[in-house]
Formats: structure tokens, sequence, C-alpha cells
């Protein structure tokens, strides 16, 4: 070859590949504005004023939680931000206390963030984001490449970190503002690390989110991974719930059989004295897949479920709003929805929120909850 027609050649090259990379020089010229999420529409929390806005309980207000309860609630579990965008893309911007990485949940799930787009009335699956541990204080690219048109979205915090800021960004220019109550109602959700939302895939498929984006309803996430015992002054706090309108409990997960015969009925009392009127709903705990094999699991739980039954058929007759939902099930007829034999995947999260929807929204809707 020619050393002019050589040079044509490297010259095309070159040309090619500087207009290839047009695109991605664009991406990176990209000027972003970040809003901080918390003025935007915050939803999915039982206390709505704590001083961090991303924390579920004000610790300094309510006392009694052990060092590993402290940790649990102020992480952001069930906690979403509602909004408005034209921005073909969207970022976010976190700052941690306290990163998840452990191997109870995905990362994704732990300190990632799950984004939702409201399309034909429903919303949908849009984006999940994290970064790695060498790059915690980047932005996470969610989204990129939409249309144009203004989008109603939900973006839902980690299930298992701590975090002191969380800004949204989208590109110079664009809208970016809070919407109305996406949810009708407050739902409080007291419960054990299935509440919380171990082992889901993403941030936004806990049982109550997902009870959220179906019903339209506003579940409110306090799952406390392994410490939902019934514990006194997690009813003094629930006590203080402002403007909740009824209460969904999973507080059979954890508990002994000897804890529930004890605490029980003074949990009811401390809850109706505080809550008089107001529906309090009781979840039987769901088949753990650990059980198929393993006889002491199976008698162990075998008698936490029969003592929960024997005393909710107990309670539901002595005590007025009380009721007993036993139609929880995360377990499919092939058995293929636990993650570690005690908790489901989101298939089964999907299946546990499914299967209680009915029966729930029949109680709500006597109370005018609809």
């Amino acid at each position: 070859m020619s050393r002019p027609a050589h040079l044509f050649i490297m010259k095309r090259i070159i040309a090619l590949w500087l207009l290839a990379l047009i695109p991605v020089m664009a991406s990176w010229a990209q000027e972003y504005r970040y809003v901080e999420a918390s003025d935007l529409t915050v939803t999915g929390k039982v206390f709505p004023d704590t001083p961090n806005p991303y924390h579920r309980i004000d610790t300094a207000r309510f006392h009694g939680f052990t060092k590993d309860e402290l940790k649990l609630v102020l992480e952001s579990s069930g906690i979403a931000i509602a909004f408005r965008t034209d921005s073909p893309s969207i970022r976010v911007l976190p700052k941690y206390v306290r990163p998840y990485f452990g191997g109870g949940t995905t990362g994704f799930a732990g300190r990632g963030f799950d984004l939702y787009i409201k399309k034909d009335g429903k919303w949908l699956w849009a984006a999940a984001g994290l970064q790695n541990d060498n790059a915690l204080d980047k932005p996470v690219n969610l989204i990129k490449d939409m249309d144009s048109s203004v989008k109603e979205c939900l973006l839902y915090l980690p299930v298992r970190s701590e975090v002191s800021s969380v800004k949204i960004g989208v590109e110079e220019g664009r809208i970016l503002e809070p919407v109305g109550q996406p949810f009708r109602h407050r739902v409080a959700v007291f419960g054990s690390s299935f509440t919380h939302g171990a082992s889901t895939s993403k941030a936004g498929m806990a049982y109550p989110s997902i009870l959220s984006r179906e019903t339209g309803i506003q579940f409110l996430n306090l799952g406390v991974s392994g410490r939902c015992r019934l514990q006194d002054y997690f009813a003094a706090a629930l006590a203080q719930a402002p403007d909740v309108d009824a209460f969904l409990f999973d507080t059979f997960s954890n508990p002994t059989p000897e804890e529930i015969r004890e605490r029980l009925f003074p949990f009811i009392e401390a809850m109706q004295s505080a809550h008089p009127g107001k529906p309090l709903i009781f979840q039987q705990t769901i088949y753990r897949e650990r059980r198929n094999f393993n006889k002491q699991a199976d008698s162990y739980e075998r008698e936490r479920m029969d003592v929960a039954a024997k005393l909710m058929k107990e309670a539901c007759k002595k005590y007025k709003d009380v009721y007993f939902i036993t139609t929880t099930n995360a377990t499919s007829p092939d058995h293929y929805t636990s993650v570690d034999g005690t908790h489901p995947g989101d298939y089964g999260y999907t299946l546990w929120a499914r299967s209680i929807r009915k029966p729930v929204l029949r109680i709500l809707k006597k109370y005018g909850i609809r």
C-alpha cells in the first residue's frame, strides 16, 4: 500500500473514532443540577418529622432500643421520594453514614436506589443503581436516553444503609419538582426482617412497598430486621405515630413462643389505648423453607405458629378492632421462592403482598380506608 493511501485510511479511522466519541463526550459535558430529596415529596415513613429526614425513628425522642435496634431504625428502608421531571436522564448523589456491604441482601437493595415511573396509571420499574465501595462519593447514574415528556417518578432509598443526604440530579434546565402524596392514607407496618426487606434484590421490593404500588394505599415500613419481638418500647413509640389510620403487624416472625405468650396482650392493650378505634391487623408468620428437612426447625416453627394462632383467636374475641389474617404466603407450590431457608426473594415477597391484599383491603374498607 502506498504511503498516501495508508495515511488516507488512517485519517478515515481517526475521523470515525472521533465521531463515535461525540455522544460520550456530550454525556461527559452534560451539566446536572441537584435537589435534596427531602425537599421533594417523601413517602413511606411512620414518623415524618425526624431530624435526619432519611431516618425512620428519632432515637433522641424514643428510648429503650438496643445497639443493633438503633442501627436498624436509622436505615432508610421503605422510604421513597416522589417527584416530577422531564429530564432524559436521572442521577442520585448519596452521602452515606453507614453503607451496607453485608450478605443478607444484594447491593442494589442494601445500599442502592430503585426507580419507578408511572405509566398508564401504574408504577412501572425503570432503573436501579448503586456505587461500589471505591466510588461511594460519586453520582449514581440511574437512567438515560428517556424522552422529554414530564414523568411522575418514585425513587426508593436503600433498605439497609444509613444516609445523611440524598440528592437527585437532572439535566440543567429541566423540571425537578415535588408532586402530591402519591398514596392515600397511612397504614403503619411494624415487623421483622421480612418487613424490612431482607433478601430483596432491589430497594423497592419489600412487601409494604409492593402493596403501596399495587393498591395506592400508603404502607409505612417500620421493619426491624430480627428485632421485632413485641417489645414494650416499640409499642411506646408506635403509640405516638402521627395520623396513622391503621396498623399491620408482622410480629410473630421473630419472638419465641414464650415471648408471644408473655407480650402479645400487653402490646395490643398499649396500642389500643393510644389508637382507639384503629384496626390492628396481625399476620401469621410465613412458612420457612428450612423446615423442609430439619425436624428441629419444623417443630419450633410449628409451635410458634400454633401459639400465635391460638392467642390471636382469643385476642380477636377479647378486643375490638383486632384482626388476624392467616393467608400470608411467600411459598410457591414448587418451593422456589426462598433465598436462605428463611427469607423469600422478590417472587416470594410479591406472593406475600398479593396473598394478604384482599383480606387487608377488606378490613381497611370497614374503616373507610380504601
